[in-house]
């Protein structure tokens, strides 16, 4: 089965310094997706204005993978970690305990472009923590690459969850089939370009649900750039903070 969420039907935010589409709207409590999908909480596509930052976050138990695909994203923690997030590059965060986050646009000039997805770890009170890796054009021409997985397997970040996450950069006419195990259900979210899936065409912001499906098979139509995440069985952990930051 094929879920759609359309990029027109994610909730949109707009500010002066800050704009934001959640795929999944946590309010619509009558909607298929409310709750994510598996062990996805949240789905984020951000633009931040230079110098500009976005509102401070406590949050709950969750991991956090951002993906900076323009400009540099500027951090810091109230654990003394700070850094910046370069266009290319995927960080890793494991958040709660109280940890505290800021996030700023390290330039003064360009706007930067971010997509995040939140994770609910496999168990409760991990240690908090992060880390980054620049996943190179090369590596994510024309098939999966892997960026994050709970076993850090092809020096992927390790997240601590049954989750895969790949990332592709896919030319006019090329093809990719991942298959999916037994029980184990997919999101895809395309970052940008035109793709097909099964007879389904997706455009920029579209993402799917594929679920009870034995692969994942799709198509690019043009110059595309997607996000394929992998699910196992969720096993969600409590928390008492909802908040979105």
């Amino acid at each position: 089965m094929i879920t759609l969420r359309r990029a027109a039907e994610r909730h949109h935010d707009k500010s002066r310094t800050l704009e934001t589409w959640l795929t999944f709207e946590p309010k619509d409590r009558a909607g298929i997706l409310a709750d994510g999908l598996g062990s996805i909480e949240i789905l984020k596509e951000s633009r931040l204005a230079p110098g500009a930052r976005v509102p401070r976050a406590s949050g709950h138990d969750a991991e956090i993978l951002t993906y900076v695909c323009e400009g540099a994203l500027a951090y810091e923690n109230s654990l003394g970690s700070s850094g910046i997030v370069q266009a290319g590059e995927f960080q890793r965060v494991t958040a709660g305990r109280g940890l505290h986050r800021n996030r700023t646009n390290a330039s003064r000039t360009d706007w930067v472009h971010f997509f995040q997805i939140w994770l609910r770890p496999s168990e409760a009170d991990l240690d908090p923590g992060h880390e980054q890796k620049r996943f190179t054009a090369a590596q994510r021409r024309g098939g999966l690459c892997i960026v994050a997985s709970h076993d850090a397997r092809r020096g992927s970040l390790r997240i601590h969850q049954d989750t895969l996450i790949y990332s592709a950069l896919l030319d006019p006419g090329q093809h990719v089939v991942h298959e999916l195990s037994q029980g184990r259900s997919a999101w895809l979210h395309l970052l940008q370009g035109e793709v097909t899936l099964g007879d389904i065409v997706l455009s920029t912001g579209d993402g799917a649900g594929i679920t009870g499906e034995r692969a994942v098979s799709l198509t690019a139509s043009e110059e595309s750039e997607i996000l394929l995440v992998d699910l196992g069985e969720a096993m969600p952990t409590p928390h008492t903070n909802s908040g979105r930051p």
